[in-house]
């Protein structure tokens, strides 16, 4: 069994819970641990507590406290804005760019067992969704657009605003799958042509377990959950300790962003750290380049790696050899690699639908920071790669 990774660069996939969280989450379970909806002093303590946090969080998202509704994280969020379209909107056409979180195409699988007509929006060699073919499909019966802002496995980050304002113009319902920018960067619900949008707190060191779906006044839905919790629109009783850690976690991260111009620091150290990666042989950066006018998420590195001979190597084999030499990265999305979106052999579907072959899409590499990580924590890292890149391009098969 190999040493546990002693650094963590893993963040897309999940981010350890910070300090604050913990001591928030903490604070609540003593103080707060009766149900909100009860009439009692228990009862009115935690409703209290759980109406001061949807305020504090809706405030940072730029939305109204009740158009934020609280879900169990990111999959259920995305699940509830689209399967739960279902109902207010007749069935028709969904549109779904070709990179989406596995959790996106299983909504769509799902409206297309009601009914619905799913189209995958094509993208170019960086990720980045088409406009153009956006804007001939927004014609009847298309009635729901999902797109997903920050590719967790390329770092893509797609143009939100244009897309928006398409969907506004041909009165076309757009959710838009947030949770990796989330804590990254500002968002200003009220500013954005959206009408749905989706995080969850444990990829911005909050707990597991909690998210929330922005809903703008007037959109209705069929809630997957029944209840009278949340306004009719997910029903149980809220886990209050859960989302005091949300808004402690998205407090930290409001902080960090204004105490840098509202920009994300941790972009100065990814920017570094590719650099020195990109000196070794056979690393190649996949989705956006850093500074491209598309963007890319300010934590996320991807990479293609080749061995001596010119052929990629397996990312999941990389994985390993980095993870025996202290470092914990990925290859390709969490969610895809446990199953949905994975292809035979870790190829990954996302890398094939920016143009990539068979090959160069089982080579992929992820490797996403978090503010745990210092410059100190990276420098081996080029080091351990090299010597990862070695042992698999050695190893027999």
């Amino acid at each position: 069994m190999p040493p546990l990774p002693e650094i963590y660069l893993d963040a897309c996939a999940t981010a350890p819970p910070a300090e604050a969280v913990l001591e928030a989450m903490a604070r609540a379970h003593r103080e707060a641990w009766a149900n909100p909806s009860s009439l009692h002093g228990h009862g009115l303590a935690a409703a209290e507590r759980l109406e001061r946090d949807r305020q504090a969080l809706a405030a940072r998202l730029g939305c109204g406290g009740d158009e934020l509704v609280f879900v169990s994280g990111g999959s259920e969020a995305i699940h509830t804005a689209l399967v739960g379209s279902d109902g207010p909107l007749e069935p028709g056409r969904v549109l779904l760019s070709a990179v989406e979180h596995p959790a996106s195409h299983a909504a769509a699988a799902a409206l297309a067992r009601r009914g619905w007509e799913v189209q995958l929006l094509p993208v170019d060699r960086r990720g980045v969704v088409d406009l153009e073919d956006l804007q001939r499909r927004l014609t009847p019966p298309t009635r729901l657009v999902s797109v997903l802002w920050g590719q967790s496995e390329v770092g893509t980050l797609q143009p939100i605003e244009a897309i928006g304002a398409l969907c506004r113009q041909a009165g076309v319902r757009f959710h838009v799958d947030a949770v990796q920018v989330v804590g990254h960067r500002r968002v200003d619900f009220n500013r954005l042509p959206v009408d749905l949008l989706s995080c969850a707190a444990h990829k911005l060191q909050g707990p597991r377990g909690v998210g929330a779906l922005l809903v703008r006044r007037g959109v209705l839905l069929e809630p997957l959950v029944g209840g009278a919790q949340e306004g009719g629109r997910r029903g149980g009783t809220e886990p209050v300790a859960l989302v005091a850690g949300f808004a402690a976690a998205l407090e930290l991260a409001d902080r960090r962003l204004t105490a840098h111009g509202g920009d994300d620091p941790l972009a100065a150290l990814r920017d570094q750290l590719l650099a020195d990666l990109r000196r070794l042989e056979g690393v190649r950066l996949s989705g956006p380049e850093p500074d491209d006018p598309a963007g890319r998420l300010p934590h996320h590195i991807s990479l293609l790696v080749d061995g001596p001979d010119g052929r990629p190597l397996g990312g999941r084999r990389l994985v390993r050899e980095l993870a025996r030499r202290g470092y914990a990265v990925s290859s390709g999305s969490a969610c895809a690699s446990a199953g949905a979106g994975a292809g035979s052999g870790g190829t990954s579907a996302v890398l094939l639908a920016m143009g990539y072959d068979p090959a160069e899409a089982s080579s992929g590499l992820r490797i996403s920071l978090g503010p745990w990580v210092s410059p100190a924590d990276l420098a081996g890292l080029p080091a351990a790669l090299e010597l990862a890149r070695r042992s698999v391009a050695e190893a027999p098969g």
